[in-house]
C-alpha cells in the first residue's frame, strides 16, 4: 500500500492511542458479551450482530450466480472448482440473524429510494442486494441501467429504486490545469444523494492506491494547500470529516436512514493470518475462531472517530472482523475473462456481501 512518509506525528500518535483504546474496548466486549459498543451503534435488539462465528449452512447460497441478471464478471466465481465457500452463514453469539426475505424488504420499502454511495465495494454490495431480492421475487418486473456515475435497479411492481453512485473518495475529484485534484473539503457530488430514503456510504480502498496508474488523483488540495502527496490516513480522516459535515447539514434523520459500510479487508498478505507464504488464492475455508491475528486495520479507527463526532446518527455496519475471517471468499483468479490477476480485494457473488445485506436487513427491522 505504501503510505507517504510525510507524517503528521501528532495525528498518528492520536490515531495510535485511539486504536489501542478501541482494541481494549472490543476485547472487553467480546469477553464480557457487552453489546453496546460505540454508543449503541452496533446494537440491534440488544444483540451485537457483528460478534460471532461462521458456520456451515446447507441452505446456502441464497441464489445462483447464473440466475441473477445484475452480477459483473469480476464478482462471478461460477468457474471456481470448489463450492464450500458458498455454504457458510454468519451466526452472532447471542441471537439469530433473520433470514433475508426479499418480498418483505420490497413491501417495507415500497415507493422508496435506496442509494449506495462509494467505490467498488459499494458495487459489490449493491449487486448482492439486487440478486437477493430477485431470488425472492423472480417474477417481479424490474429495470436495470448501468452508467457512470449512477446505476439503478427498479423493482417496478413495488416502486423500489436501488441506486449506486460511484465515487471512491466521497469527496470530489476536480479536474483542472493541474490534472485531477482530490479536494478534501468539497462534496459537489452530494447533490445527487439528496432525497433518498436510505443511504449506505462506503470509502477507503482507493485512498491506499499509489502510483500514477493506480491512484485516482494527481494532487491533493488540503484547504489552501495543493500537495503532491500526504499521509493517507490523515487524508482519509479529513475527507471523511467533510462527508460527515455534509450528512449533518443535508440529511434529515426523520426522513432518511444513513448507514456506513465497515472497512472491507483484503487478503493479499498471508502473514496477517499467520501463513506468510499465502494469499487468498487457494484458500478454501474461513479463518477459524472469533478473532483475527493482524487485528483491525487503522482505517476502522478513523471511521469510528468520525461517526462518534457526528450530530446525526449513522449506523455502522461493523463487518470488518467477520469479513477478515473470510480469507476464502474472494474472486482470486476466478474473476472473469476481463479481470486477470489475483483479486483479494473484492468478494464472490453469491458470497460475503450477501451477509452484509443480511446485517443491513436485520438492522432495518
Amino acid at each position: 500500500m505504501g503510505f507517504s512518509f510525510r507524517v503528521d506525528t501528532l495525528f498518528l500518535l492520536s490515531l495510535f492511542f485511539q486504536a489501542l483504546l478501541l482494541y481494549v474496548h472490543q476485547t472487553r466486549a467480546a469477553n464480557l458479551h457487552n453489546m453496546s459498543n460505540l454508543g449503541g451503534r452496533k446494537q440491534t435488539n440488544g444483540c451485537n450482530i457483528f460478534l460471532g462465528n461462521w458456520v456451515i449452512d446447507p441452505s446456502y447460497p441464497l441464489y445462483d450466480s447464473s440466475s441473477c441478471p445484475f452480477i459483473d464478471d469480476e464478482f462471478n466465481c461460477g468457474r471456481r472448482p470448489d463450492k464450500q465457500y458458498l455454504k457458510y452463514s454468519w451466526k452472532p453469539e447471542s441471537c439469530s440473524l433473520p433470514r433475508f426475505n426479499g418480498l418483505d424488504f420490497l413491501n417495507k420499502w415500497r415507493g422508496k429510494k435506496i442509494m449506495f454511495v462509494g467505490d467498488s465495494l459499494s458495487l459489490n454490495m449493491w449487486e448482492s442486494l439486487g440478486c437477493m431480492i430477485h431470488a425472492s421475487v423472480p417474477n417481479a418486473k424490474f429495470s436495470f441501467l448501468r452508467k457512470q456515475p449512477l446505476s439503478t435497479v427498479i423493482f417496478k411492481d413495488y416502486g423500489v429504486s436501488i441506486q449506486l453512485y460511484r465515487t471512491p473518495y466521497l469527496v470530489d475529484i476536480v479536474r483542472g490545469n493541474n490534472g485531477r485534484v482530490l479536494t478534501l473539503n468539497s462534496i459537489q457530488a452530494g447533490n445527487a444523494w439528496k432525497g433518498m430514503d436510505l443511504l449506505i456510504f462506503n470509502s477507503w480502498h482507493w485512498w491506499t492506491h499509489t502510483g500514477s496508474k493506480s491512484q485516482g488523483w494527481d494532487y491533493i488540495r488540503d484547504g489552501p494547500n495543493l500537495v503532491k502527496n500526504m499521509n493517507r490516513l490523515e487524508a482519509f480522516y479529513k475527507g471523511l470529516s467533510t462527508w460527515a459535515r455534509w450528512v449533518d447539514l443535508n440529511v434529515d434523520p426523520t426522513k432518511t436512514k444513513v448507514f456506513f459500510q465497515g472497512i472491507s479487508p483484503t487478503h493479499y498478505k498471508g502473514k496477517e493470518w499467520n501463513q506468510p507464504k499465502k494469499s487468498c488464492s487457494g484458500e478454501l475455508q474461513p479463518f477459524s475462531g472469533t478473532s483475527y491475528p493482524a487485528g483491525l486495520p487503522p482505517a476502522v479507527v478513523i471511521v469510528n472517530t468520525v461517526l462518534k463526532r457526528m450530530k446525526n446518527h449513522v449506523y455502522l455496519l461493523d463487518f470488518t472482523l467477520l469479513s477478515q475471517l473470510r480469507k476464502d471468499a474472494h474472486p482470486s483468479v476466478y474473476s472473469g475473462d476481463h479481470h486477470s490477476g489475483n483479486d483479494c480485494s473484492h468478494w464472490c457473488l453469491p458470497g460475503l456481501p450477501d451477509t452484509w445485506n443480511q446485517l443491513l436487513y436485520a438492522a432495518l427491522n
